[in-house]
């Protein structure tokens, strides 16, 4: 046990995610007499209580900031979408109407019965020591208290009584289950014809006429269509280009270094190997007197043989998961043990054998084994470390002191950014920017809120310099545009190239598709199967050498009669011919009937759990409010790609 906790530090804060952070059924969400006031906008409610966007926008944030932790190579931008704002928003909303509903119920549970509650739970048990005492160590390494941990899971636990019998409630039917995962994983055995566009555009050359009369189609020019761009100059005021243009003097470098000296050590280790003999407060006086004993003996053993330490912590030591080992507990900082064993390991010498150390574990007999770090780094190595670090200071004394001065600057002498950037030492930048920020956009590039500035009208038509944008933490920049290019339609010579291409490749798929249906009719009237593939079997679980749309298709097909025949337009290039001879069960290896049968139960209680929940909305009168609605839908749809 003391080996574990040593060793599962990390752990405290995952369950300090489980144990804090709101989710449907399973986990309540804190504070929801806080509701906003007259002075925020609201983005949902339940009744008459509101979501505002203040708590949407913290949320959000929250959410981010877990996943940035989780993916830190991932790009942000990924983080930061019209369904990820949607999905925080119908979490708070859920969460929301689970809270009301506990209050309408009137449910309530005792500190008693969460105490139990929190006992019996595998993921939270270990809260309490074999004495049943709370560990408030662990609790405060997960910043949590014994009230607020009480809180937490009372919250968690109310909500839970809401829906989650629910969960549970689904009776399992294995008749049920093995039609539908018999319909779900059915096998068929088909052949297949494959009509490629490729070669059909193989033998198709467009004349200028036939060029001509497809790009005055208006669906086809559109594809064609040159997006608005702008040209513009911007520069940027952030904390790295004040620092590049700060002088660090060496008289505050070695002021740093004499005041934080601690902070320049290589944090001190401990290598220590112990024997534990066990001792609980619930023990009788007995028994912790025989624990005692039994202690001091082989404190006597140990000390008179040092050399045999390993081998008595094997044969004696009731910590498991270091008795192994021979006792050893490998290197560890302060922190990472319980106060009496860490007071005694960082006061012995190495190679030192310990008296009897109490704990809530018991009595430990500590050899202490190695020591390292803990040595002062000359001020030298650590120079370029300061001064990096006085820099930073600097330029985030100067950024406060420059930032209103950067934004009327700018405002002040709209027709250019030469004068900000003369007075700041800022490089005056480039680019070409569209109204929304392109795929592979970067820093400032990739802010919407610069973007909506440079194509503001004033911006736009009168160029004028924007005003100071917020683009990041302490960062402000000011762009104007230098060239305006309007959205235009090019000329057909301009695309020729291209327009060619789309035609040849229209008109190669309208080829393969009149081929694949003329052969299916074939079929379809008795004709022979000559060109047909090999027979194989598919599935959803085996797709072979069908996929997506076209598998579907085959799989949905009508096969009352066989063989029967379905072509599919499988939109990767081909138009299919497929012919079904069999209809198989499903593979048996895929999944057992026992298995079956609680899956099916499992997704049939998730489908009541929804039915429930919406039941509920309705009650409690919950819904997003439709102008928000109406945004994220627009959000949604210009993120998209283009078709």
């Amino acid at each position: 046990m003391f080996d574990f906790v040593r060793k599962h530090t990390r752990l405290f804060q995952f369950l300090l995610l489980i144990v804090i952070l709101p989710s449907f059924v399973l986990v309540g969400v804190e504070g929801y007499s806080r509701f906003m006031d007259g002075s925020n906008s609201a983005v949902a409610a339940v009744g008459d209580r509101k979501i505002s966007q203040t708590e949407w926008d913290a949320a959000l944030r929250d959410q981010q900031e877990r996943m940035r932790q989780q993916s830190p190579n991932v790009d942000p931008k990924l983080f930061d979408t019209p369904e990820m704002r949607r999905q925080v928003l119908e979490t708070l909303l859920r969460d929301r109407v689970l809270a009301v509903a506990v209050e309408k119920e009137h449910r309530s549970l005792n500190d008693q019965q969460v105490v139990s509650l929190i006992r019996n739970d595998p993921q939270l048990s270990f809260l309490y020591d074999e004495s049943g005492k709370l560990r408030k160590e662990m609790l405060s390494a997960m910043g949590l208290t014994a009230e607020g941990l009480l809180v937490r899971v009372r919250q968690g636990a109310l909500s839970a009584q809401v829906m989650g019998p629910l969960a549970e409630s689904a009776l399992t039917n294995q008749s049920s289950a093995n039609i539908a995962f018999d319909a779900l994983l059915q096998q068929r055995e088909v052949q297949i014809q494959r009509f490629d566009v490729r070669e059909f555009a193989a033998s198709l050359t467009p004349t200028d006429a036939d060029l001509e009369a497809f790009y005055k189609d208006p669906k086809v020019s559109a594809r064609f269509v040159q997006p608005e761009t702008a040209d513009i100059e911007y520069v940027v005021l952030d904390q790295s280009a004040l620092g590049s243009t700060v002088t660090v003097n060496p008289a505050d470098v070695e002021g740093y270094y004499k005041q934080n000296e601690k902070n320049f050590k290589a944090p001190e280790e401990r290598r220590a190997s112990h024997i534990l003999v066990k001792m609980t407060p619930d023990m009788s006086a007995a028994d912790k007197e025989k624990a005692k004993a039994k202690a001091e003996s082989l404190l006597a053993e140990a000390k008179k043989n040092p050399d045999g330490f390993a081998e008595l912590a094997k044969k004696n030591s009731d910590d498991p998961g270091s008795a192994a080992r021979g006792g050893d507990l490998d290197f560890f900082g302060e922190g990472a043990m319980v106060k009496p064993f860490q007071d005694a390991a960082f006061s012995m010498k190495e190679g030192d054998i310990s008296n009897l150390v109490q704990s809530d574990f018991g009595y430990h007999i500590i050899k202490l084994t190695g020591i390292r770090g803990g040595k002062l780094r000359p001020l030298e190595e650590v120079r370029p470390e300061i001064e990096a670090a006085l820099r930073k200071d600097l330029a985030q004394k100067r950024y406060s002191e420059s930032a209103e001065d950067f934004g009327n600057l700018v405002y002040e002498q709209s027709d250019s950014l030469k004068p900000a950037a003369d007075k700041f030492k800022l490089t005056i930048q480039k680019a070409t920017v569209q109204r929304k920020p392109a795929a592979n956009a970067t820093g400032v590039l990739a802010s919407s809120k610069l973007l909506d500035a440079v194509f503001s009208s004033d911006t736009l038509n009168n160029k004028r310099n924007t005003a100071a944008v917020d683009t990041g933490s302490s960062q402000l920049v000011s762009a104007r545009v230098v060239a305006h290019h309007p959205s235009t339609t090019p000329a057909l010579a301009d695309v020729k190239a291209a327009v060619s291409a789309a035609w040849v490749q229209q008109r190669a798929k309208e080829a393969a598709v009149k081929a694949g249906q003329q052969r299916l009719a074939e079929l379809q009237k008795g004709g022979d199967t000559k060109g047909l593939g090999e027979p194989v079997v598919v599935s959803r679980a085996k797709p072979e050498a069908l996929q997506g749309k076209a598998l579907e298709q085959v799989l949905r097909a009508d096969t009352s009669k066989l063989p029967a025949y379905v072509g599919v337009d499988a939109v990767e290039g081909q138009y299919l011919v497929v012919r079904i001879n069999k209809v198989m069960p499903r593979d048996p290896s895929l999944i057992d009937p026992k298995r079956a049968a609680d899956q099916y139960a499992q997704t049939w209680a998730a489908a009541e759990l929804m039915s429930v929940y919406n039941s509920l909305k309705t009650e409690y009168k919950a819904a997003i409010k439709p102008a928000v609605q109406k945004s994220l839908a627009a959000s949604a749809a210009s993120s998209s790609p283009a078709p």
